[in-house]
């Protein structure tokens, strides 16, 4: 029963994206500096995978002790809004992780503790008052899209090029992959709260959405996500010597297509279908850090 409520505490979505990004920049790191696996360099990449879990629950485990009573609006299956996980219990999760997020980074290495370090910091001004930058709408998303976008993939990737080959340089592939999950962060973080409005509403959260509408937050979304797919099809062509391009034109191409088709079902009226393209969203998110991995290593 714990066990349960502690995996849904923990935002598995949220967890997978961070999984597939610690393996993906590991397995990128292998392709540029043309490495092979090793039994420190396994163990490397499973503590830092362990210690971004840990860091990921902090972050996501801290917005619910502060968002419980608009969660109990806008989720209420969640185990702090359903009374599951007792506040107590969440704060103990919560302060647990954070610290040992925070030592199991000092002990792997400097680019991962900094990263470690900066994200925490990052996502408890997010959520705790009186900072609570997620109040802002503007703020919010400049929070989200630093850590997903920035910290995450230069942070980690510099992380393992320096066990790799002791330097700091990092390549153009991993600056691609950097600017595509930047712009698509920027489209998940302008998204998220569609599905929130109402809750957002009544406690008076200003959003893009309640702002704009969710109509013109839908559109952002949309057009945001196919200028990275079109972006990293045309920074593929000017690496194309360090990038197996016409992998990446193809899979870009389809994924493109899917956004597309996807697109013309969802119902901005109809709560679930919101939260069901979003979910669609989180995918296509997924499926980067597995393809462009693969159109890293040149066959």
């Amino acid at each position: 029963m714990f066990l349960s409520q502690l995996w849904k505490f923990s935002r598995p979505h949220t967890i997978i994206g961070t999984s597939l990004s610690v393996f993906a920049l590991y397995a990128i790191a292998i392709a540029t500096t043309h490495s092979s696996i090793s039994a420190p360099s396994i163990i490397q990449v499973l503590g830092t995978w362990i210690a971004c879990l840990l860091g990921n629950v902090y972050i996501v485990g801290l917005n619910q002790l502060y968002d419980v009573e608009i969660d109990r609006v806008n989720k209420p299956d969640l185990p702090l809004a359903s009374g599951k996980l007792s506040i107590t219990q969440g704060q103990w999760i919560v302060g647990v992780t954070g610290i040992l997020a925070i030592a199991l980074s000092l002990l792997l290495g400097k680019w991962l503790f900094g990263t470690v370090a900066l994200s925490l910091a990052i996502g408890t001004a997010y959520s705790l008052p009186p900072i609570r930058f997620k109040q802002y709408p503007l703020l919010a998303a400049i929070c989200i899209l630093t850590v997903r976008g920035c910290i995450v993939n230069l942070g980690i990737f510099s992380h393992f090029n320096q066990i790799f080959t002791g330097g700091d340089i990092l390549p153009p592939s991993i600056w691609v992959l950097t600017l595509f999950i930047l712009i698509f962060t920027i489209a998940i973080a302008i998204f998220k709260d569609v599905p929130d409005l109402e809750g957002d509403r009544k406690y008076q959260i200003e959003t893009f959405t309640i702002v704009l509408g969710k109509l013109a937050v839908f559109n952002f979304t949309r057009w945001a996500i196919t200028i990275a797919y079109l972006g990293t099809i045309g920074a593929g062509v000017l690496i194309s010597s360090t990038i197996n391009l016409w992998f990446l034109i193809i899979s870009h191409t389809v994924l493109l297509g899917l956004l597309w088709w996807r697109s013309q079902d969802i119902d901005l009226e109809e709560q679930a279908s919101i939260a069901s393209f979003y979910q669609f969203i989180w995918k296509l998110f997924f499926w980067e850090y597995l393809i462009f991995p693969i159109a890293c290593f040149r066959f």
